[in-house]
This record gives C-alpha cells, structure tokens and sequence, in this order.
C-alpha cells in the first residue's frame, strides 16, 4: 500500500442558494481535481448551497420578521436532501474518478421531519457511497438562528489508502473532545471546513496539526458581494450591508511538524493539490502520540454517544 496520497482543496464562491448551480461548479473542481490526480478533495462549510451571510446584515436576530422568514424559506427550499438524491451527481463522478469527497452543505435532514436545517459535512468514498454524514454539534452564534444542533453520529473517521481521514466543521474545531474523539479512533488526516477567512485557519490549522502530529486540511469558502444572488429574497437590502468580500478564503495545509504544506490561499478560487506522505505522521508520533503512548487512560476518559438523534423511535422499525 502506497504510503502517498494527493489532496485537494477546492476554494470556491458558491452561485449562492443556488443548490444547482453550485452542485455544477463542485462537478468542474471533481473533474479538475481528478486530472491532478487527487485521491480525496475537500470543500468548504456549507459551500452547498452556501453559508447564511444573510444574518449578521439584516438583523437576523428579529423576531418573527417576515424578512428572515422568507429567507429562511428559500434557503430550505434550497438546502441538501440527501435521501432525495441531491448528491447523486457527486456521488457518480466519485466512482467514475476514483476519488473520496468532503463535502460542506446545509442538510434539510429527512429523519428530523425535512424542515430544520443541519450544518453537515459529508464523507463520500472512492466507490461513490456516503458513509458518514455529521451533522455539526454547536452551531456558532448567528447560525443557531438558522442551524439545528448536530449530534455524535458522524464523528467518523474512514480509511483513505493508507490514511485514516477525519473531519469538522468550522468552529468544532476549537473543540478538544471532538478532536479527541476523532484522534482515538486513528486519525493522520484531519479536514478542517470553514465558511471561510484567513483569520480561522492561519493559527488553528498549524495548532490541530502539532498536537495530533498529523496532515490537517483547512478548507474554506469564497464569498464577494458579487456573488450575492438575484434569485435571493431580499438580495438588495443583503448587498446594500454588505462588504467587498464576506469571507476571504484562506485554505491551507499542515504538515505533522506544524510547517505549511500550502500556505493560506486568499481572495481567490482556485482548487489547489499537494502530495502527502504518511512516513511524516509515524516520524512525528515517535516523541508524542496524544490517543497512544502518550495517553493515560487510566486518568482520563471520553464517552461518546454516536446515536443519531431522533425526536421518535418506533419499535417495530
């Protein structure tokens, strides 16, 4: 088994709460990143159909406001069905390219009633199946306005080649018993998805990368005030409190020593590969392993509940 993966990191604007259209342009990044030769590529925090920027620029926070109404209509009108076949397309190009997708959407979750919306980064293997969906644990902030709270199902990791890969949304993390969770379980690859900004991944990625001793990926989004959408409801009075660039980008590549692979990418779209080698992971585990030799099990311990949350369970199902 080669001990050498190449991974991509797709920095894209989406055609925002545009499901389909945005769906084409992560199509064109699969075929690109297959023609590198990539064996994995990764996109941002709800990249489909697109992060809710609308928030923070039109008092998202008012009650009962027929502005947040109808936006948050069109954008569940808008958000991934899975069951539905929404990730059909992606899943196909996986298969025909022999390529594993991290994939960021806001998940209109069948099993909680199809009207609430999840933060959920999905993992599609090389044969084009979904294996794991995670739905985020604590949406940040503003979000919680518009994102349900996730659970432990998804807290996966999956074998890639000779890799064990791994991944979090935004904000997940800064948190140390997520990563924790995903460590012990043998994770040398970590996938860091953002919404976007180089002030997320500039210090974190280098960070999660040194105290796991592995590859992390911080893969994030695009979005100017040109990519804000007529199709929008109330896309003027969203331009009109908008800056230049909503977020900046910033994707990037650790190494397990904490030295830049590829360094933050801002300002611009762009799918950008890099060959990794897990012989620098095992270098790296020889003077620290935080789920190995240098645990200590006998002092602490995490329990995870990997139940996907269910407001009903029928018995006879």
């Amino acid at each position: 088994m080669a001990d050498t993966m190449t991974i991509a990191l797709a920095q894209l604007a989406p055609v925002w709460l545009n499901k389909k259209a945005t769906l084409h342009k992560m199509e064109e990044a699969i075929r690109e990143a297959a023609n590198q030769k990539a064996n994995l590529i990764c996109f941002g925090e709800t990249l489909l159909p697109g992060y809710p920027f609308w928030l923070d620029l039109t008092d998202g926070a008012r009650f009962n406001a027929p502005v947040q109404k109808s936006i948050f209509a069109h954008y569940l009108r808008e958000a991934v069905s899975i069951e539905a076949g929404d990730l059909d397309t992606l899943c196909r190009l996986a298969k025909e390219f022999r390529v594993a997708v991290y994939a960021g959407c806001a998940e209109r979750a069948a099993d909680r009633g199809g009207h609430s919306i999840y933060c959920s980064l999905v993992y599609i293997d090389e044969e084009g199946m979904v294996k794991s969906v995670h739905r985020k644990l604590m949406p940040t902030y503003e979000e919680r306005l518009v994102w349900s709270i996730g659970d432990g199902h998804g807290l996966q990791v999956h074998p890639l080649g000779a890799f064990t890969v791994g991944g979090l949304n935004c904000w997940e993390n800064w948190m140390p018993l997520a990563r924790t969770a995903l460590y012990a379980q043998g994770e040398n690859l970590h996938v860091a998805v953002w919404p976007g900004n180089l002030r997320n991944t500039v210090d974190l990625t280098r960070h999660i990368a040194q105290e796991n001793r592995m590859y992390v990926a911080s893969v994030s989004g695009l979005m100017r005030k040109s990519d804000i959408s007529t199709d929008v409801p109330h896309h003027e009075l969203i331009r009109q409190a908008a800056p230049a660039f909503l977020s900046n980008g910033g994707s990037c590549l650790a190494a397990p020593d904490g030295s830049w692979v590829i360094e933050p990418v801002v300002d611009r779209e762009t799918v950008v590969t890099a060959t990794i080698d897990l012989n620098n992971v095992r270098k790296e585990r020889q003077n620290f392993d935080p789920s190995g030799h240098y645990a200590r099990p006998d002092v602490f311990e995490l329990t995870v509940n990997p139940q996907r949350q269910k407001l009903v369970r029928f018995k006879d199902r």
